[in-house]
């Protein structure tokens, strides 16, 4: 009896092992992005996010990388899907999700950024500020703000103004625009301030309750003052993803360009788990740019929110 159930897990294994080696064999991942011209050093960073994603992974699934620079969506579909295609990354700019969306496409696709037209096929992915905009907006509803102050640097107004359109949109509370920092407030208001590091920084001392800022004032040189709440990419702060830091390590980059290397796992890691199980209908999972949810065809990403103590960052 012993032997034979040896024999059957034995079985099962093999089994497991050919679905695995056929899936390799079989399958191949379609990735378009522009890795030349004006887009190409976000292109690049995502490209490099997803190999070390993939790399990381135990489902060595192909990967071919298309350059999406100068080239129409129609001719590199045409010319690079085929049987082996089982999914898509990509592509990055609106206008050419827009183009792929209107060629209906048969082979599954995670558009990576969000655009009005939809379609059955294609699950569009961002790191969109209207994300992290309602996710600070859940903690200052949490924090019981229902007047929030906002002040704006200067000549940075156009950095913030989708994020600050997300939280009017979305803020049941007053909303006041103000000049300068309120010398004063009251238990029941806050202050949202929108702009650089260095703006921040010399703002008179914050001995306030209630402070809120833009993940994009974040900087590796100069910390937040004390008290500021944000919320942003978690594998930036939390060093759980082996994958995004070993990005970093091979090519250093700011801020900016790290949330991409975050956003390429996450794409990978989404289109992995489309293409081992082509009928799944949902999917959750803490992801490296937040707690990512599938339902259907809506990507909804809730990014991490951190505030600042004494000494380091403290997730919320």
């Amino acid at each position: 009896m012993k032997t034979k159930i040896v024999l059957n897990s034995i079985k099962r294994l093999v089994c497991l092992g050919i679905i695995g080696f056929t899936i390799q064999v079989h399958a191949e991942i379609l990735v378009i992005l522009p890795e030349t011209g004006p887009m190409s050093r976000a292109g690049l960073s995502i490209k490099q996010g997803i190999l070390n994603a993939s790399h990381a992974s135990k489902n060595q699934i192909p990967l071919k990388f298309v350059d999406s620079d100068q080239k129409t969506i129609k001719t590199i579909l045409k010319q690079n899907v085929n049987k082996k295609t089982k999914m898509i990354i990509g592509p990055l700019a609106r206008p050419d999700v827009e183009a792929l969306i209107n060629l209906k496409p048969k082979v599954p696709v995670l558009a990576l950024n969000e655009v009005y037209p939809t379609h059955k096929n294609v699950w569009q992915y961002s790191l969109s500020k209207n994300d992290d905009a309602l996710a600070l907006l859940d903690y200052i509803q949490h924090d019981k703000v229902s007047k929030l102050y906002v002040v704006r640097e200067k000549g940075t107004e156009a950095e913030s103004i989708s994020f600050l359109n997300a939280l009017f949109a979305n803020y049941a509370g007053e909303v006041d625009p103000v000049d300068a920092m309120p010398n004063t407030t009251k238990a029941s208001e806050g202050i949202l301030l929108l702009g650089s590091n260095q703006w921040l920084a010399n703002l008179k001392k914050l001995k306030k309750k209630n402070i809120y800022t833009q993940a994009i004032a974040v900087n590796e040189s100069r910390t937040l003052p004390k008290g500021m709440k944000f919320c942003d990419v978690p594998a930036l702060y939390i060093k759980e993803w082996e994958d995004v830091v070993k990005a970093y390590k091979d090519q250093p980059k700011s801020l900016p360009y790290q949330r991409l290397y975050a956003f390429g796992g996450d794409a990978w890691y989404i289109a992995e788990q489309f293409v081992l199980d082509p009928n799944v209908k949902s999917l959750t999972f803490n992801g490296r740019t937040g707690k990512i949810k599938i339902e259907g065809n809506r990507v909804e990403r809730i990014p991490q929110c951190f505030e600042r103590s004494k000494n380091n960052l403290v997730p919320l």
